[in-house]
């Protein structure tokens, strides 16, 4: 079973092989991922900054659905399999 170090120097290894826009994408994903590990605060309501983005965002994909890009396919380019995705074990 990997260790802690041997996964990250794994990753650190993948990492260097990835071109600039498959590694602007794992840091997207990296960034998601640790902001949906905070337990959100249901009490506290958007700041006004935080609706504007919202809404921007919205607007953005409205205007350009296809601005957007599939799941599968943003995990494709990061080499992983769907399946692999679903039956992962933390």
């Amino acid at each position: 079973m990997p260790t802690l170090n041997t996964d990250i120097q794994h990753a650190r290894q993948l990492l260097d092989q990835l071109g600039p826009g498959q590694l602007t994408a794992v840091v997207q994903l990296l960034e998601v991922m640790l902001e949906t590990n905070v337990e959100p605060d249901d009490d506290e309501p958007l700041s006004e900054q935080d609706r504007r983005t919202v809404l921007a965002s919205r607007d953005h994909f409205r205007k350009d659905p296809s601005a957007g890009v599939p799941f599968d396919q943003f995990a494709a380019e990061c080499g992983l399999t769907m399946d692999q995705i679903r039956n992962h074990r933390d």
